[in-house]
């Protein structure tokens, strides 16, 4: 929004508006001020999901939901963002793992990526807030689009407050009887014993680990460290998120003045929104791996389909003249169907398949590393994005290509498939793989010898 550029970031808002005249619109938002207002965030959150993981496994993961929507309230009131961030990245660790232990296997994947769903609604949701409150005409909109974040603190609370405790976090807790209880309430029949023995066996298990962090470096750990390192690093370098905070920056750098490129915001986070709902309804039916590759060839034909047309017009001085209205269609039509690849693969999945392939002796610790390496890579990418662009220019889009191809040979070689496989029974996944079952059977093989 123009008042708020002008108020915040002169500099930006002088070069947009010619005071500063340039050619070269790939450069017109290159600000580091700028995007340190976005990236630091993610720094602040870096710091916070160091210390989640002691803070879910000692109070359990319901108790960290509700308390950390409630602080999230609080710095939503405050305008503070550093503190929302930082309290919603405590929330952000603990659901994934929250919904991964309460949801009956055959249905994990897609219960889920609900989580995803409401974060794609809440995007949408707040491009239109944002193309409604630009149209104030006394320049005040920005307000209301940052003081509206108490709206969603609030459903957070009043939602976590009806959620039943997870039993595996109950169990960790010692809370054996309660966990029982729980199950029953969740499954709906007095008929877990079964897997109430599984929980408690699990959990027993998880005890002789008595440092997560440093277990996390052993032998047989190592399929899970790699995967939660390397899938949030991926996620990341699909270019998606940058794509998403830039999305108006990005249109109006491509020809949209500033209202259309709030729209076309808009139109690109319905397109988000409805394509996690595929996901939903195929993750438990096709598999993780298949969404994966398929989203991969998708996003990769995209992103070099967007370079082309952006570097036809715009070429490398940045200078495109008048734009014709079927490029600008064009291009918002590939982001679309760019951001419909990442919705039903990446998006949803990199946060499911981490919080369903660690086991529970380690599931904290390694949840932990997934979000901080989620955090320092987003904060990296979203404080070089401008200047990417402006140096990059359209090459940016066959960068972001580059690395689609390189996560996608990843998945397919190194990615075992999770699909209806009960998350007390994970280990079982690596040590059937064809790659990662060495470590794996050599270190229970000396656990048997040292037994």
């Amino acid at each position: 929004m123009d008042p708020f550029l002008k108020k915040f970031f002169p500099d930006v808002y002088a070069k947009e508006h010619n005071i500063k005249p340039t050619d070269n619109q790939y450069c017109k938002f290159d600000s580091q001020v700028l995007t340190l207002f976005t990236s630091s965030l993610y720094l602040a959150a870096l710091v916070d999901s160091i210390f989640a993981s002691k803070v879910t496994r000692a109070f359990g993961r319901h108790l960290t939901m509700i308390s950390a929507s409630v602080l999230f309230l609080a710095g939503a009131a405050l305008n503070g963002f550093a503190q929302q961030v930082l309290m919603l990245i405590v929330w952000l660790h603990s659901v994934p793992i929250y919904v991964s232990e309460v949801a009956p296997y055959k249905y994990r994947g897609a219960l889920n990526m609900l989580f995803q769903l409401a974060i794609t609604i809440g995007i949408f949701v707040a491009n239109i807030l944002n193309y409604l409150f630009a149209k104030m005409e006394n320049g005040e909109g920005w307000h209301y689009s940052l003081g509206l974040a108490r709206v969603p603190a609030i459903m957070i609370i009043i939602g976590a407050m009806f959620l039943p405790d997870s039993p595996n976090s109950l169990i960790e807790r010692g809370q054996a009887e309660k966990a029982k209880e729980e199950l029953i309430k969740i499954r709906g029949t007095n008929d877990v014993d079964e897997e109430f023995k599984d929980l408690v066996a699990a959990s027993e298990a998880s005890k002789q680990v008595k440092h997560p962090w440093s277990s996390l470096l052993k032998s047989e750990y190592r399929p899970h460290l790699t995967m939660a390192i390397a899938i949030p690093f991926f996620q990341q370098l699909t270019g998606m998120n940058v794509i998403t905070f830039y999305a108006p920056v990005l249109f109006k750098t491509i020809g949209f003045g500033g209202t259309a490129s709030l729209m076309s915001a808009m139109i690109t986070g319905d397109c988000n929104a409805l394509a996690t709902l595929v996901s939903i309804f195929t993750v438990d039916k096709v598999g993780r791996r298949k969404l994966f590759l398929e989203g991969g060839a998708q996003m990769f034909i995209c992103q070099l389909v967007i370079a082309a047309a952006i570097g036809s017009k715009f070429g490398t001085d940045g200078n495109p003249g008048v734009l014709p209205k079927w490029f600008a269609l064009t291009v918002v039509v590939f982001i679309c169907i760019y951001m419909a690849g990442f919705a039903w693969s990446w998006g949803p999945l990199g946060w499911l398949v981490p919080s369903e392939i660690f086991p529970l002796e380690v599931r904290s610790a390694a949840q932990s590393v997934n979000v901080s390496v989620n955090m320092i890579f987003t904060f990296a990418i979203a404080q070089v994005f401008t200047a990417m662009l402006c140096h990059m220019k359209f090459g940016l889009f066959i960068f972001f290509a580059f690395f689609v191809i390189v996560m996608s040979i990843f998945i397919y070689k190194f990615l075992p498939e999770t699909k209806s496989v009960p998350i007390e029974e994970i280990s079982l996944v690596w040590e059937n793989h064809p790659y990662y079952n060495e470590f794996v059977k050599v270190q229970n093989l000396l656990s048997t010898l040292s037994v």
